[in-house]
């Protein structure tokens, strides 16, 4: 595969540094495809064979266990999952399906470690990688840990606000089975908990949110940059 061909993979934090010439030896034994939506990529328990860069569309990571399913986190472009079981030559621990029709980069994981000893800039790059994805990880657990369902809520309201230019209104960018899933909830949780939302001004439309009175709805949230600050 030529470079040429991903501008968007090369600006990656993971592949920015590395020399050229380790990245098109890399970008070589790739391969780029098309796949449709609702399509499992990955199964929890089985080797690590590739590492995938989602290049357009998106990816759900979920897990199952004693009969029950949780989304663990969405892969939007260009992202990629999950390094830690390549690098380590283990199992996935968590199960991939795209969401949607999507344009994902795989690259064996054999190749991937063989750059990780080649090129010192792909090394250090990692370690970050890795480093923040833990960090991420923390926050998360606080987020589950130290708040209620309602406030847990309030702050991905708020997050997906400020992300979508902070105008009065948002969309859910997932359907709402997926969000109660990522907040640790349970659909009938979540409707709930918009209900509770009512009085500080969060108004629900479908996949429409109105935001009516952002300074109520921060006090009841209590964002903190130590849980939501994403670059903390």
């Amino acid at each position: 595969m030529r470079t040429t061909d991903l501008p968007q993979v090369r600006s990656l934090r993971l592949f920015e540094s590395m020399s050229e010439k380790n990245f098109e030896t890399l970008m070589q034994t790739a391969y780029l495809q098309n796949f449709p939506a609702q399509l499992d990529l990955i199964t929890e328990g089985d080797p690590a064979d590739f590492l995938y860069i989602v290049i357009e569309g998106c990816v759900e990571l979920y897990a199952r266990s004693n009969g029950r399913e949780a989304t663990m986190a969405m892969v939007r472009p260009v992202g990629t999952f999950i390094l830690a079981a390549v690098l380590k030559d283990a199992v996935y621990l968590m199960s991939a399906r795209t969401c949607q029709k999507s344009k994902i980069l795989l690259i064996p994981s054999e190749n991937v470690r063989e750059a990780f000893q080649a090129d010192e800039s792909f090394t250090r790059a990692i370690v970050q990688e890795l480093a923040s994805c833990y960090r991420g990880v923390v926050k998360e657990h606080k987020n589950l840990k130290l708040r209620t369902a309602v406030e847990r809520l309030a702050n991905r309201l708020l997050r997906y606000y400020r992300d979508q230019g902070a105008n009065g209104s948002l969309e859910l960018p997932y359907d709402k089975r997926t969000i109660a899933s990522l907040l640790g909830m349970t659909p009938e949780n979540l409707s709930r908990a918009f209900n509770t939302l009512k009085p500080y001004g969060v108004d629900v439309d479908g996949s429409v949110v109105k935001l009516n009175d952002t300074k109520a709805l921060e006090t009841l949230a209590k964002p903190n940059p130590l849980i939501d600050g994403r670059d903390q």
